[in-house]
């Protein structure tokens, strides 16, 4: 009986419904969805996202080798995150913390601490679009301490995020603190296996740059607004010059649009107009939820008290209303 069990057993444990070359081929279909998400517009990959989840979740409840679960893990919540982010992109918030709680739950089951930081990460970029400012910080923070021990682009970016939180919030002590302590991972910076994945895993110092732009035309200085237009104009500079694979259409189209209000803070119409020639040049398909709330912020500034009756500023504010009448979220899918 002990031996025909023995048998029973060692049947049960070679059926594996994955193997070495089906993970090598899903690692690259990661790799690749994770770059188009930051060259090409949500319609044109949104399905193979959707498809890649299933074919992992699918893998993930079945039987496979103990050593291949923590890949898949790995795999399902990158994947998972990816859907999170597109999920924001299309104003739907809910359903992006939803993913990304997934997202959260595979990289504790594959014990990535990378991963669970960037999770966090996600979490809090979700917040901050959502208006939670509060909930962006403390999402960040707390990813700021799973990365306490991690050398790759994320441990910057958990800071970043808090940055610009606390900006919106107009808490100037607590937004540069964490701008000095995003500095200061940044010069500890080793690519890890997210950094390998690249795209929207990846936090470039140009991206580093954009986000600073961010944190500093939130507070009301007008050393702030300088600053805010020296560090946009940065990140536009170093994605210009930058490796292609690291250029982010959403994240140039923020980085214009952190100029333009800058510069409309400071008076500058017609530097704003030029800053946001490439952002109101985007094609439908791109305008993702990021893109319209950081137009619609140069919309409400250009409506201050000093612009009454100011023909420029009419017309400047007719050119985004025109342009966020077609957001990609009303496109069909």
């Amino acid at each position: 009986m002990a031996t025909r069990r023995a048998a029973r057993f060692a049947t049960f444990a070679e059926i594996d419904n994955v193997g070495p070359e089906a993970i090598a081929q899903l690692q690259d279909d990661v790799v690749y969805l994770a770059n188009a998400y930051v060259h090409d517009p949500l319609i044109a990959f949104m399905g193979d996202l959707i498809d890649g989840q299933e074919t992992i979740f699918r893998i993930l409840e079945g039987r496979q080798k103990p050593t291949l679960t923590r890949d898949l893990y790995t795999l399902a919540g990158v994947v998972s995150g990816l859907i999170a982010k597109a999920s924001q992109d299309l104003g739907q918030f809910h359903e992006a913390m939803t993913h990304a709680r997934t997202l959260y739950v595979c990289a504790d089951n594959a014990d990535h601490q990378g991963l669970r930081a960037w999770a966090r990460g996600l979490q809090s970029l979700i917040a901050y679009w959502a208006g939670r400012p509060q909930e962006a910080v403390r999402y960040a923070q707390n990813g700021a301490e799973f990365a306490a021990n991690v050398t790759g682009s994320v441990a910057a970016w958990l800071p970043a995020l808090e940055a610009r939180a606390w900006a919106l919030m107009n808490l100037e002590g607590e937004a540069s603190a964490a701008i000095g302590r995003a500095i200061d991972r940044r010069s500890e910076y080793q690519p890890d296996d997210l950094d390998a994945i690249g795209g929207l895993l990846s936090f470039p110092q140009a991206k580093q740059s954009y986000y600073a732009a961010g944190t500093y035309v939130c507070l009301e200085g007008e050393a702030d607004q300088e600053r805010a237009q020296s560090e946009a104009l940065t990140a536009l500079d170093l994605f210009e010059r930058g490796r292609p694979e690291d250029r982010s259409f959403s994240d140039e189209a923020g980085a214009c649009s952190e100029l333009a209000l800058a510069r409309v803070h400071t008076g500058e119409v017609e530097g704003a107009r030029n800053a946001l020639i490439p952002l109101l040049a985007l094609e439908p398909e791109r305008r993702i939820g990021g893109i319209i709330t950081s137009a619609s912020r140069v919309h409400h500034a250009l409506r201050a008290r000093r612009y009454t009756g100011s023909s420029e500023a009419k017309s400047l504010r007719e050119e985004i209303e025109a342009f966020s009448r077609v957001p990609a979220a009303a496109l069909p899918a």
